[in-house]
């Protein structure tokens, strides 16, 4: 009986802060005042000394620093925002991008009141209420025309005074904020800021090391999701269904051509996982099949294998939470490989059940001419 060959796709497969001032501002040297924040306004006419357009996600920033007590009135805003999405800006003392920033969130809840909060990012993230390691005093947020703004107080030291700062929008799904999109502008939302001075930078300022690191961390990404998720589930999907054809061979190999297919997505998907291949050499050195051990490593072959689909897929799900481009994505393909092993289990039984009764019918004639007569039909199905 013909074979059908099965296809293994490929697809390629990084946030989150208005005590009045004992002492009067102290202005600092705005930026150009060609920048579009310096035409907007505030429903309570409450003016800035500074503000800077920031580059990305469409974002300004404005801010009062008061070094007589080292405070700083800040204002966040983002303008194009929906009540179903939250907006985040933060402080990150520990370095640039989104690891480990002291932030300050806002959206809509479902009753249409403003929320605002503070909350660490460490390990990992769960957006949840929190102290900062710097004091934070009159945050609220409100939203009015498509436009969100968080406002905060902080209370600063040597330390803050210039320091790495990020933003962030996301969605806001079950009353609480969700992963954020992995686009150029959301993984770019980072800078430096010096409160005294007015000087602020970004990623397109100071070049473009950062980019080269995200590049890399979402290649490693991709490649894990394709070694793990896709071609660890095909290669257990080609062992089981197919090893009823075990006479097929390819490339004239000395194997069953389901050994040959499940042995190279294995090998395939350990590479693209651990380049030094070191893994690899699990799969090769198994006892040979008449072994006395070689039930124990079947045993354990099997349950680690299942045991490893299972678990990345499950942990890809946790780590996409909210992710809903990536989640829907990597679903779908689940569901096809699923639909496909299901359709191969039941093909793969209706020959089970061809065969057998194909060697039930020749042990029956073979009986009936008193074994001396074999019949000739291949028995190869």
């Amino acid at each position: 009986m013909r074979i059908f060959s099965v296809t293994a796709l490929l697809l390629a497969c990084t946030l989150l802060i208005t005590l009045p001032s004992p002492s009067a501002p102290s202005p600092s040297p705005s930026p150009s005042p060609t920048q579009a924040c310096h035409s907007l306004t505030f429903r309570d006419n409450q003016a800035y000394a500074t503000c800077n357009d920031l580059l990305r996600l469409n974002s300004y920033l404005y801010w009062n620093y008061y070094p007589a007590n080292q405070t700083a009135d800040i204002a966040f805003r983002k303008p194009e925002t929906s009540t179903s999405n939250w907006i985040a800006w933060a402080l990150n003392p520990g370095g640039q991008m989104m690891a480990g920033p002291q932030a300050l969130v806002a959206y809509q809840d479902s009753d249409g009141n403003m929320v605002a909060y503070a909350t660490p990012v460490s390990g990992t993230p769960t957006m949840k209420p929190g102290n900062l390691s710097f004091g934070v005093s009159n945050l609220r947020a409100e939203y009015s025309g498509g436009e969100m703004i968080i406002y905060a107080t902080l209370q600063q030291d040597s330390t803050l005074l210039s320091t790495n700062h990020v933003w962030q929008e996301g969605p806001v799904r079950g009353g609480s904020p969700r992963m954020h999109d992995l686009s150029e502008d959301n993984m770019l939302s980072f800078g430096t800021l010096n409160f005294a001075s007015g000087t602020v930078t970004s990623p397109s300022s100071t070049g473009g090391g950062i980019n080269s690191k995200a590049l890399l961390k979402n290649v490693h990404g991709i490649l894990n999701a394709i070694g793990w998720g896709i071609l660890m589930p095909i290669g257990a999907i080609l062992a089981r269904c197919l090893k009823v054809f075990k006479s097929v061979r390819l490339f004239n190999s000395v194997h069953p051509a389901w050994y040959d297919l499940h042995r190279a997505c294995q090998i395939i998907a350990f590479f693209l996982v651990s380049p030094d291949g070191e893994s690899v050499s699990a799969l090769i050195r198994k006892p040979n099949p008449n072994h006395k051990y070689r039930i124990y490593w079947t045993i354990y072959h099997h349950s680690l294998g299942y045991a490893i689909i299972i678990l990345s897929i499950f942990q890809g799900f946790k780590i996409m939470n909210g992710h809903n481009y990536w989640k829907r994505t990597y679903a779908g393909i689940i569901i096809a490989l699923g639909a496909v092993a299901m359709l191969l289990e039941i093909f793969t039984w209706l020959v089970v059940i061809r065969r057998k009764k194909f060697e039930a019918t020749n042990t029956q004639e073979i009986g009936a001419n008193g074994g001396h007569e074999v019949n000739d039909a291949s028995t190869n199905v």
